[in-house]
């Protein structure tokens, strides 16, 4: 379903208009289930959406959410389940609780940003996505991937993957697994804050905004930034502190 985002309302797009005052500025697609319930007609019984957070981040982990969904779990998923970019931290925050509770299981995985230089991107997604597995107390029998890139491959004991662009605005389990991976890193990186005050971890969660990029110049690398990304090579004075 498309509708329009009108202050913290929706806006609905029929043929003959809109039901409200054609103010909308935003335009989001609102995830549903009609992905999983295609698999479990088909059999499956319960179904994966996976997602990751914190791939462009400088510092911190790489971390990759799995939400399980059943046929069961419909009518208990929260309203404004959604992908977790247009989601406020407000918003994401008051969705966290309801939505680990309405779904068959759930976890998040990470890759340390060690690991992400030791291994490359591909292998500390792969390695974040295994250690959520490994946390689940309903296993999956089919997983939707948000994205165009397989990084599970090879990966879960063979089973299988659907690759969906943009799934975490179709897929209602992906959105799921965004929104819990996003806040569960996001409350990681406020902790890191608290060691590393000047680089606005709190807000920032590592990305390269203006603040983080100030406190790099001024006092380098700290030992949870991923120290083989490129922007340490343009970096005048690299130091890592303690």
């Amino acid at each position: 379903m498309q509708v329009g985002l009108l202050g913290d309302k929706y806006c609905l797009h029929t043929p003959q208009g809109s039901i409200r005052e054609a103010m909308c500025v935003v335009v989001v697609n609102i995830p549903t289930l009609r992905v999983e319930g295609r698999y479990f007609a088909d059999g499956c019984v319960a179904v994966a959406g996976v997602d990751e957070v914190g791939r462009g981040s400088w510092a911190g982990p790489v971390s990759v959410g799995v939400a399980v969904v059943t046929q069961g779990c419909g009518r208990r998923l929260p309203t404004g389940v959604r992908d977790s970019k247009q989601l406020t931290w407000a918003e994401r925050e008051s969705l966290f609780v309801p939505l680990s509770r309405a779904v068959a299981s759930w976890a998040v995985g990470h890759a340390s940003n060690e690991e992400c230089d030791t291994l490359g991107m591909t292998a500390a997604q792969r390695l974040a996505a295994q250690r959520a597995f490994a946390q689940l107390d309903v296993a999956p029998d089919m997983l939707l991937l948000d994205g165009k890139f397989d990084f599970l491959r090879d990966g879960e004991e063979g089973l299988p993957v659907r690759m969906i662009v943009k799934g975490d605005s179709s897929s209602k389990a992906i959105a799921a697994a965004s929104v819990l991976a996003k806040v569960t890193r996001d409350r990681l990186m406020a902790r890191e804050a608290e060691h590393y005050p000047w680089y606005g971890f709190e807000s920032n969660r590592g990305y390269p905004a203006p603040s983080h990029k100030m406190a790099l110049a001024a006092w380098g690398c700290t030992p949870i930034h991923r120290k083989s990304w490129a922007f340490v090579d343009s970096m005048y004075f690299k130091p890592c502190h303690d």
